[in-house]
C-alpha cells in the first residue's frame, strides 16, 4: 500500500522522485522520504505528513545526484512520524532501503540482530530488514548478494528498492506479494510500485515476479530469483497514457472517475457484444469455456467494493445461468478450510490485481485443485498472472482511493459473464439481442444522471448534519446499498450501513428517528411494492427518506422527502445506474464537510498487506 520510486539515469533525480511520489500518493500519505547519493554519501530527507511536506524540504536545496530512492508510507508498524518514515538504513548509514509489505518475523530477526550488537532507531519492521542487509554486507561486500541473503531470512511480503554509497551506480529491487514495476527508458531506469510513477518516462516495463530481484546499473540490468536462479522477463507496454492519471480540470480524482463511467462502461463491453447474434464474446475465457459450462458451482472471492460487485455477480449468474454462486470475503477464505470441489470455478476480483488477501485466496483455491479466473483492471498485475484465465475490465487508471468506475466496470464484467453462460444454456437469441441492446444504451443513461448531478449536491447540503445513514435495497440493488454506505463511510467519515430493505425490521429499525436519513433504492421492478412498504416503515418512525427512483414514477413523491430519478432500464442493469447518485452523494457530502476526498484518513489504494 506504500508508494515506492527508484531512479538511476542521466537526469537529476530529486524532481523525478518527487513527481513519482506525487503520482503514488494515493497509495499512502502518512509520511514521505527520499534518499539520494550526494558527494559519495547517502543524503536522506523524510517527513511525516503528505508529499508536500517533503517537497518543502527539497525546494530549499539544489542537488546534482542522478540516483536515488523515495517512499510514501501507509503505516503498518509504528505510528506515522519522521523517525518511522522511509527510507531506513543499516547501522553504518551506508545502505538505504524503502519497503512496501510486512516482515512477519521482524521481532525474531530484531532480537537476533540486537544480540549481535546492532541497534534500532525506529518502530518499523522495515528498519530490521535494512539492518539485516547491512549485516550481510559486512561479510559479502556485495549489495545484490546481501539483499538476496537477507530476503531468504524473511517471512512475509515485500517490495523493496535498496541503494548503497559503496556501490554508487547500483539499485537492487525485489518483491514478494507487493507489486514492483521496472521501467526501461532512454538511458534511464525507473522502478516503482505502480506504473503511474513510470509513465512520464517510458511505456516499456517489466513486471517483477514474486521472489525475483532486479539488479540495475547505470546502463544495464539483469534479473534472478532470491534463490540465485537466473530469470528471463518479457517487456510489456503500459496501456494508458499520462492524461489518464491527471485530474483533467476536475477538483478531485474521485469526481473525475465518477464522470468517466459512461466511457469506462462502454470500454468494458467494447468488442465483447455481438449484437446481431445476441451473443457475448469473451476471448479471455475461451480456454475455460467448457469448464464454465459444466461447472456445478462458482465461488467469487474479493474485498471491499469488489466484494459488492461480486454480490451483484452472484445474482446475475444464478439468474441467467442457473449455476449456484457463493461470494466469499477473500480475507476469510483461506482461514476457514473452504470446501472446493473438482467442478467448481473460482473467480478472483480486484481492481488493482494486487490485493494481498485476494492473492492469498487464489493460492488456497489453486492448492485445492480449482480453476481460478481473474477479473482485474491492471494489465500485468499479480492476479492477472496468477490466474488460469480471466478478463480485464478496461476501466483505466483509478487514482481516487474510493473506488467508483471500477465498480461499474466489474458489474459489467459479471453481466457479460452471466449472459455468456446463459447463452450457452437457456437464453434465446431474441432475448440475448434485447439484453445486448439495453446494455448498449447504458452509457447515455449514465450521462443523463451525471448531467443532473446538481440535484444530488443539494441533497448532500441538506443532510450534512447527519451522523448516521441507513442504505436499503432489494434484489440486484441490495449490493448497491452496501456500496453506497461504504462510499459514505470512506470519504465523509459518517457512519452508514447497507441492508436488504426487508431486513431493516430485524434490528436497524430501532435506530430510525427524525435524525436518521434513509437512502432507499426504489426503482420500478417486480418488488417495487415491497420496497414502498419498507419506506412506509421508515416514515412511521420519523425517518427522512431519500429515494433513488425510476424516471416517471410520480407515486414515489407520496413517500420520499427527497427523490433522485434515474432512467428506466432492465432490472438486472439497474445497479449500473443506481450506484452513480450514491457515489455523487458521498462525494458531495465529503466536500460539504471539508474532507480530503482523494486521500481519506487511514485508507490507501491497493491493499497489498493482509
Amino acid at each position: 500500500m506504500c508508494g515506492i520510486v527508484g531512479y538511476i539515469g542521466k537526469n537529476l533525480v530529486s524532481p523525478i522522485l518527487l513527481n513519482g511520489l506525487k503520482r503514488l500518493e494515493y497509495r499512502g500519505y502518512d509520511s514521505a522520504g527520499i534518499s539520494i547519493l550526494q558527494n559519495g554519501q547517502i543524503l536522506t530527507l523524510k517527513k511525516a505528513g503528505k508529499v508536500a511536506e517533503l517537497e518543502s524540504l527539497l525546494n530549499h536545496n539544489d542537488y546534482d545526484s542522478k540516483i536515488g530512492i523515495a517512499h510514501t508510507r501507509w503505516a503498518t508498524h509504528g505510528e506515522p512520524n519522521d523517525l518511522n518514515a522511509h527510507p531506513h538504513f543499516d547501522n553504518s548509514k551506508e545502505i538505504s532501503l524503502v519497503h512496501n509489505g510486512i516482515i512477519e518475523n521482524y521481532a525474531s530477526l530484531k532480537k537476533n540482530l540486537t544480540e549481535r550488537g546492532y541497534y534500532f532507531e525506529s518502530d518499523t519492521d522495515t528498519e530490521v530488514l535494512a539492518v539485516l542487509v547491512g549485516h550481510f554486507y559486512i561479510k559479502t561486500k556485495d549489495l545484490c548478494e546481501s539483499v538476496r541473503l537477507a530476503l531468504n531470512e524473511v517471512t512475509g511480503t515485500f517490495g523493496i528498492v535498496v541503494m548503497s554509497s559503496n556501490e554508487p551506480n547500483t539499485l537492487v529491487a525485489a518483491r514478494r506479494g507487493s507489486p514492483m514495476v521496472f521501467g526501461i527508458g532512454d538511458d534511464e531506469f525507473i522502478i516503482a510500485s505502480d506504473a503511474s510513477a513510470i509513465i512520464a518516462h517510458t511505456k516499456q516495463v517489466i513486471y517483477i515476479n514474486d521472489n525475483e530481484m532486479i539488479i540495475v546499473n547505470q546502463n544495464t540490468f539483469h534479473t534472478k530469483t532470491i534463490y540465485n536462479e537466473k530469470t528471463d522477463n518479457k517487456i510489456h507496454e503500459i496501456e494508458f497514457d499520462l492524461t489518464q492519471i491527471e485530474k483533467g480540470g476536475f477538483p478531485h480524482f474521485m469526481l473525475k472517475e465518477i464522470y468517466e463511467q459512461p466511457i469506462t462502461f462502454k470500454d468494458s463491453f467494447r468488442g465483447r457484444i455481438i449484437q446481431k447474434e445476441g451473443d457475448i464474446k469473451l476471448g479471455g475465457l475461451r480456454s475455460v469455456a467448457e469448464n464454465l459450462r459444466n461447472s456445478k458451482r462458482i465461488i467469487i472471492t474479493a474485498c471491499g467494493t469488489s466484494w459488492h460487485s461480486s454480490l451483484v455477480g452472484e445474482y446475475l449468474i444464478e439468474n441467467f445461468a442457473n449455476i449456484p454462486v457463493e461470494v466469499e470475503y477473500a480475507s476469510e477464505f483461506r482461514y476457514r478450510n473452504p470446501v472446493i470441489n473438482k467442478d467448481d470455478i473460482v473467480f478472483a476480483v480486484s481492481q488493482s490485481g494486487e490485493t494481498a488477501d485476494t492473492l492469498a485466496a487464489i493460492k488456497e483455491a489453486k492448492q485445492k485443485g480449482a480453476i481460478v479466473l481473474g477479473i482485474v483492471n491492471q494489465v500485468g498485475s499479480s492476479i492477472a498472472r496468477e490466474t488460469d484465465a480471466g478478463m480485464y475490465i478496461h476501466a483505466g487508471p483509478e487514482i481516487g482511493v474510493a473506488s467508483t468506475k471500477a465498480f461499474t466496470s466489474q458489474v459489467s464484467a459479471f453481466i457479460l459473464i452471466a449472459l455468456y453462460l446463459g447463452r450457452m444454456k437457456n437464453i434465446s437469441k431474441s432475448d440475448g439481442m434485447r439484453y445486448c441492446n439495453e446494455i448498449s444504451l447504458i452509457p447515455d443513461k449514465m450521462q443523463s444522471i451525471l448531467d443532473n448531478a446538481e440535484a444530488i449536491k443539494e441533497i448532500a447540503k441538506h443532510y450534512s448534519y447527519a451522523n448516521n445513514f441507513l442504505y436499503l435495497g432489494r434484489g440486484y440493488n441490495f449490493p448497491v446499498a452496501l456500496e453506497g454506505a461504504l462510499k459514505l463511510k470512506e470519504i465523509s467519515y459518517i457512519h452508514a450501513e447497507g441492508y436488504p430493505a426487508a431486513e431493516m425490521k430485524h434490528g436497524p429499525i430501532a435506530l430510525i428517528d427524525e435524525n436518521m436519513p434513509v437512502v432507499i433504492i426504489a426503482t420500478k421492478d417486480e418488488i417495487y411494492e415491497k420496497v414502498i412498504s419498507n419506506i412506509e416503515e421508515v416514515r412511521a418512525r420519523g425517518g427522512k427518506v431519500i429515494a433513488i427512483a425510476t424516471e416517471g414514477d410520480e407515486n414515489i413523491k407520496n413517500y420520499a422527502n427527497h427523490i433522485f430519478y434515474i432512467p428506466e432500464t432492465l432490472s438486472f442493469l439497474t445497479p449500473l445506474l443506481a450506484v452513480i447518485p450514491l457515489q455523487l452523494l458521498s462525494y458531495y457530502m465529503a466536500v460539504e464537510l471539508g474532507r480530503d476526498v482523494d486521500q481519506p484518513r487511514n485508507l490507501a489504494k491497493s491493499v497489498t498487506v493482509e
